[in-house]
């Protein structure tokens, strides 16, 4: 047998170590200094308008004002408890076998999507052009008397929710697996009992988001509640613009207290999400105040041993 030498290489001199050079993005660095140029040409723009800006901090808590937002906040509230109620019954009515409740439905749902929310609410405004006296049997009055701005903004606002919050109940319903509701008939629960204690409550990880949005939106669209001379926030802004002719600065009183509003309830919206969210995640992302604390514990980690030298 003959020996079988393997050749072992000489040894070399040791590879070059590799140099990773970052790849330049000139484009960031353009984007970026184009936003910068636009902003401040837009803070030039403003500070040299002639809009006195020493007067709204005054007008941010007029008494005029504190009730428009008030008056927002109600008819927001109660459209949206209306809008939320009726969109539940439309879901259930457009999942039905009846074909009548499920047409029914979608011709609700149809109408009310197509149709702009400030013609809505000028035709219940005006609904006694065509009704003069509004009579059931066991009540009877004159359609003015009866159909008041308030009335005709709940109206239109909830009603035109409504067609929305359906579709959206829907979803959540339908997000449910079906084996949930076969596993509690199969228990002998009925229809309507399955539906309030094992769909709707898993259904709600689905219906509580948009449903939040739906309602900071509705705070922003309660504004076109004007239209019918009901008194929140941007009617008595107009008012008070008409007198003292501070228009633009009404107007941002307006929008800083939609912004506070808005920012108040999505918060509120942020904490909801996380309670229906408990269910479906091992565990939950922490939330700000819980990363502020982490943040400052760490912070003051690192203080501590220059403390101590």
């Amino acid at each position: 047998m003959t020996d079988i030498v393997e050749k072992v290489p000489a040894a070399g001199p040791p590879p070059e170590q590799i140099r990773a050079i970052p790849v330049r993005h000139y484009g960031r660095w353009v984007a970026g200094a184009a936003v910068i140029v636009i902003l401040v040409l837009i803070g030039a723009a403003f500070s040299n308008a002639k809009i006195h800006y020493n007067t709204i901090p005054d007008y941010l808590t007029d008494g005029t004002i504190l009730s428009g937002v008030w008056h927002t906040l109600y008819i927001s509230v109660l459209a949206m408890v209306l809008g939320l109620a009726l969109g539940v019954v439309l879901a259930v009515m457009r999942m039905s076998s009846n074909p009548v409740t499920s047409t029914v439905a979608w011709f609700y749902v149809w109408f009310f999507r197509g149709t702009p929310v400030l013609v809505q609410l000028l035709l219940w405004y005006n609904i006694s052009l065509i009704f003069p006296i509004l009579n059931l049997g066991f009540y009877k009055d004159e359609m003015n008397q009866v159909m008041t701005p308030f009335l005709a903004a709940l109206l239109g606002l909830g009603l035109n929710e409504a067609a929305y919050m359906s579709e959206i109940v829907r979803a959540g319903i339908q997000s449910v697996d079906e084996g949930q509701t076969e596993a509690a008939q199969a228990l002998g629960m009925t229809r309507g009992r399955t539906l309030r204690r094992v769909v709707l409550p898993q259904a709600m990880r689905v219906i509580v988001p948009p449903t939040g949005n739906e309602f900071i939106n509705m705070l922003k669209t309660s504004s076109l509640a004007y239209a019918v001379q009901f008194n929140e926030l941007m009617k008595r802004s107009t008012d008070i613009s008409s007198t003292s002719l501070a228009v633009v600065e009404m107007y941002f009183v307006a929008s800083i207290w939609y912004l506070i509003l808005t920012s108040v309830f999505s918060v509120g919206q942020y904490y909801l999400e996380r309670r229906y969210a408990r269910g479906s995640t091992r565990s939950l992302p922490p939330t700000p105040l819980q990363r502020l604390k982490k943040n400052l514990r760490l912070f003051g980690s690192f203080r501590r041993p220059e403390v101590a030298r």
